[in-house]
């Protein structure tokens, strides 16, 4: 399999690990300053993030402003788990796609919408490190809400290093 692929099923799948000792409380608490978002509001951007690139492949167009923005999954760990599966089933997929093949990439920088060549290979690496950065925030809020986390490496990037990280 691709690496680019197993990446970031490999990624996903911590969403599958951390769901499944969550309540829907959790999932929705909105109580963690300084942003009071909650765990299910960053799990499903990272989703959203992974449908625009998914629904744009066979145009060749991806618009990663044109987000589905489901807020149920903000609320319901059954229902956002259903949505983590399939997106991995989605990306499964994508093994026989060519990921050098160039793709016009769309997304709003701060100033406005702008279009951005990139390669399948590239924006799915560019959405494995966003959900990697968005895991750090949800393990910001899982120690503050005090939610044991049992994988060690939640949030972290792999190239963090491991004594920096204290994941030895």
């Amino acid at each position: 399999m691709n690496i680019i692929i197993q990446s970031s099923i490999n990624t996903l799948k911590k969403s599958i690990n951390l769901l499944s000792t969550l309540s829907n409380e959790d999932l929705s608490n909105h109580s963690v300053s300084p942003y009071y978002s909650c765990i299910g509001s960053h799990i499903r951007h990272i989703l959203d993030f992974y449908d625009c690139i998914i629904e744009g492949i066979e145009s060749k167009f991806i618009d990663l402003a044109n987000r589905k923005r489901d807020e149920r999954m903000h609320i319901d760990c059954d229902y956002t788990l259903y949505h983590v599966e399939r997106i991995i089933n989605l990306i499964e997929k994508l093994e026989n796609k060519s990921f050098t093949q160039s793709y016009v990439v769309s997304d709003d920088l701060g100033l406005g919408k702008t279009e951005i060549k990139y390669s399948l290979g590239a924006v799915l690496a560019q959405a494995n490190s966003h959900a990697i950065h968005h895991y750090a925030i949800i393990g910001y809020i899982v120690d503050r809400l005090e939610i044991p986390i049992l994988d060690k490496n939640f949030g972290y990037n792999p190239t963090t290093p491991k004594s920096k990280a204290n994941l030895n």
